[in-house]
């Protein structure tokens, strides 16, 4: 992890030196220097954070990666606090003129202190990085990559035991095992690759080797072979490893002379030895996509019927794997919660249910189960420290409260934390960063993926490169710490996109012990009231989100670091939102501004002007008067992908026409206010996936003008219509899935050509109290799951009972019809067609 921290420093110093060259003067060269000696000591950081994750350092190595850490900190505090002290010089140059010569020779003077006093900061900290330097050269750190064979350090691969678990052991694995053994024994005579892949802990290994040794896979092969590859390995010793396991599988003796053959002598007698033999391979633990490129052409298809058994934490390890439709990809899931806790109660309590369990124990049991959400090495680990223990329910709470403490200590739990830690260790250094970030966020807590990569790109954590924006790094960033299973994806969005992600909570206790460890930050629970030294960096990211606070204060304008600021616990349906105070146009690396009011004089036009890097923005009480600053304001952020106005009133009209260039990023729409008319630069965004309408109360179909918007995924109408009949046109609304139409008290027909609408998943309607008949064109729609109806009068409802229904046929084809009946407020009463009878 120093890597990436010393990576980032030096990563940041690159546009420094480049774009505050001119104001530096004598501190630039020394700052260019500390760059240098960081770049000249980063070879050796390598090598020391890849023994010290091993603990293959002693005390003294690891002091001195802790040392180099801390400077690497120090160096970005100066550095951070350089840039406040150039926004401060800038806006004493605009002194006042009535100060005159005397006034600026004071701030002259007074600027001189703070220049001096960074300039002998950084020569220390100059002087401290060569001593570190010279100091870790006696620990025999390599600069040059590190060799990929580390077959001579000495450590224990807890995985081992996986191998030789009993069958009576394990739980879960019926279906699981059932499956991968009918694509071993049936299928093609084609040889054919089976990846099982899933985070760390979930059992991949116990799971492919009970198959490996089933009777039916063993009389079915003439040959097998068990080969673990792990991160570290070379080809020439897997091919000659492979080799003997084939001989060993057969109680054959190896020829001597495979131990002097080279890479080519190897696959040449590999070949010649499987030709024209049925035989069975496993792989277990392949951590690159380079891996199946260079071992497929050492493994003979020769229509034998051939299997290929791989096991990985990583998506794209599995999906390279997959060469042909024969191939098949297999993502182990977690055990269900009943699972789970029958094998917690045959590890602690020898029962094979969880009535063997005392009463008194059972909440406790799954309270612990719970938290190992379904990871069989977590429950297994678990159970297994508590076997050693009283039955007694102190020992059980004791447990469960402390347990991301013991998790780190107790040396029951160690081999879990470090199996769950290696694919941690497998990361570059950037999504290290990345994926300690979530050990910030709550236990359980699903953050959005917009705002995840916002706070990433707020941090710093992410670099822009050519031809990609700073979002497009990350979303590939967090892709790759989806598909090596570190994270996990909780909820999918209407086009298919990730709405919401999650870390497991036993990754985030070790994510937490880390970040703790490095000092890369401090989460807050009450018990502390002080933070470490190390902890003190310049605020970055400012997060409201739950804060009881209706105004921005001033002062928030001097956060020259600030980049992200959030505030979205105030609904817009209360249309109460912050107040903004002046100053705010100062912070130009802002990336979020929700919800901000709009009804406290121009301050607000004024400073969103300046707000060029705003991704989401969120306003309401906007009165009809300011349509225009607005509009001049939103045209000038050329990032802006979700936009969200709302009016002082539902009378109140938003006047948005002088929108004459609109954002071209713009991804969701909310508007709520009365409309004209759908304003023309609308069907100019041709990345809108959602677009709502509330109050609108328009005259004009608003469908003409949208239903060529080339990827909505997303309409609601709400008070958005004032005519009688609403067409979906044949050719229109080709990528829509969802569709709500609420409140539309003058719709007399629902017209739904045959051609509209043939994605939709979803349909909500209502109330809508003209509407007597059930529209016919839902016939149409062959991809609609789920049809919902609001507060529809009973007749309405009896026309579509099945079998009897003059309209049933229209819904027939639909899995899920819902009624629903407003009690009071937001609670409504939901009938099926069946209650109705």
């Amino acid at each position: 992890m120093t890597q990436a921290v010393v990576s980032l420093v030096i990563q940041n110093l690159v546009p420094l030196l480049v774009d505050e060259a001119t104001f530096l003067s004598g501190i630039h060269r020394e700052v260019a220097q500390i760059k240098g000696e960081l770049e000249s000591i980063h070879s050796y950081v390598r090598d020391a954070d890849a023994k010290a994750e091993k603990d293959a350092i002693n005390y003294g190595a690891k002091t001195w990666v802790n040392q180099l850490r801390e400077v690497a900190y120090q160096i970005e505090d100066v550095i951070d606090n350089y840039v406040l002290y150039m926004a401060t010089e800038a806006q004493c140059h605009d002194c006042p003129r009535v100060f005159g010569t005397l006034g600026r020779a004071l701030c002259m003077i007074l600027r001189l202190k703070p220049r001096s006093q960074m300039a002998c900061e950084i020569k220390h900290i100059k002087d401290r990085i060569h001593a570190i330097k010279e100091r870790g050269k006696s620990f025999g750190f390599r600069s040059s990559e590190p060799e990929a064979n580390t077959e001579n350090e000495s450590w224990h691969d807890p995985r081992v035991t996986s191998l030789f678990i009993e069958e009576s052991e394990v739980v879960g694995i019926e279906s699981h095992r059932d499956r991968l053994i009918g694509w071993l024994v049936n299928g093609a005579p084609k040889r054919t690759v089976i990846s099982v892949f899933g985070m760390g802990g979930l059992g991949k290994t116990t799971l492919v080797r009970k198959v490996y040794e089933n009777h039916l896979v063993t009389n079915h092969f003439n040959y097998q072979a068990w080969i673990t590859v792990s991160q570290s390995y070379k080809v020439e010793d897997l091919l000659r490893k492979t080799l003997k396991e084939f001989y060993k599988a057969r109680k054959e003796t190896p020829p001597t002379e495979i131990d002097q053959m080279d890479e080519t002598l190897l696959i040449i007698e590999l070949r010649e030895y499987l030709k024209q033999k049925r035989y069975m391979v496993v792989f277990d633990d392949v951590w690159t996509v380079e891996f199946w490129a260079l071992i497929r052409h050492t493994l003979p298809d020769d229509g034998q019927s051939s299997r290929v058994l791989i096991t990985t934490r990583s998506e794209y390890v599995a999906s390279s794997c997959k060469e042909s439709s024969f191939d098949e990809m297999y993502k182990l899931q977690p055990l269900p919660e009943e699972a789970a806790l029958e094998l917690f109660c045959k590890k602690v309590f020898h029962s094979d249910t969880e009535s063997g369990s005392p009463s008194e124990l059972k909440e406790l049991s799954g309270n612990l189960v719970k938290k190992c959400e379904g990871l069989p090495l977590a429950v297994v680990a678990i159970a297994g420290m508590l076997s050693t223990k009283r039955k007694a329910k102190s020992e059980l709470q004791k447990l469960e409260s402390s347990l991301g403490s013991e998790l780190l200590t107790n040396p029951h739990l160690s081999s879990m934390s470090r199996i769950l830690s290696l694919s941690y260790y497998d990361l570059p250094y950037y999504l290290k960063l990345c994926l300690m970030y979530f050990g910030m966020l709550p236990e359980d807590y699903s953050i959005r993926h917009a705002r995840l990569i916002r706070l990433w790109i707020a941090e710093g954590f992410i670099k822009g490169t050519r031809g990609r924006t700073m979002e497009q790094v990350a979303e590939e960033y967090l892709a790759e710490l989806i598909n090596r299973s570190l994270v996990q994806v909780s909820r999918i969005d209407v086009d298919g996109k990730i709405r919401t992600i999650r870390v497991h909570d036993l990754m985030r206790e070790i994510i937490l012990s880390k970040s703790e460890e490095l000092s890369f930050g401090h989460v807050w629970t009450g018990s502390r009231s002080s933070f470490d030294g190390l902890t003190r960096r310049l605020l970055k990211v400012l997060d409201l989100h739950g804060a009881p606070t209706d105004f921005i204060p001033e002062e928030v304008g001097d956060l020259f670091h600030l980049s992200y600021e959030y505030e979205t616990d105030f609904s817009i349906s209360t249309q109460r939102g912050l107040k903004l105070k002046q100053g705010l146009g100062r912070l130009e690396n802002l990336q979020k501004l929700y919800l901000v009011e709009a009804n406290h004089g121009i301050t607000l036009f004024r400073e969103l002007r300046k707000l060029k890097q705003l991704r989401k923005l969120g306003i309401t009480k906007l009165e009809t008067p300011n349509g225009k600053m607005f509009c001049e304001s939103i045209a000038l952020m050329r990032h802006l992908e979700s936009l969200e106005v709302c009016s002082q009133s539902e009378e109140e009209i938003l006047d948005l026409k002088f929108l004459s260039s609109p954002p071209q990023h713009l991804e969701r729409l909310y508007l709520k206010g009365r409309l004209e008319r759908i304003p023309d630069w609308i069907p100019q965004l041709k990345n809108l996936v959602t677009v709502s309408l509330m109050w609108s109360r328009m005259i004009i179909d608003p469908l003409s003008i949208l239903q060529n918007l080339p990827t909505l995924s997303e309409l609601v109408l709400q008070e958005a219509f004032l005519g009688e009949e609403l067409v979906f046109q044949a050719t229109g609304f080709q990528k829509l899935k969802i569709l709500k139409l609420y409140d539309m008290n003058t719709l007399m027909t629902l017209t739904i050509e045959v051609g509209a609408l043939p994605l939709l998943r979803l349909l909500k309607i209502g109330p809508i109290p003209r509407l007597d008949t059930v529209p016919a064109g839902i016939h149409h729609l062959k991809s609609l799951t789920a049809l919902r109806f609001y507060d529809v009068s009973k007749d309405f409802a009896l026309k579509l009972l099945p079998g009897v229904g003059q309209d049933f046929w229209v819904v027939e084809h639909i899995q899920t019809v819902l009624f629903h009946y407003q009690l009071q407020g937001e609670c409504y009463r939901t009938s099926t067609l069946g209650d109705l009878v």
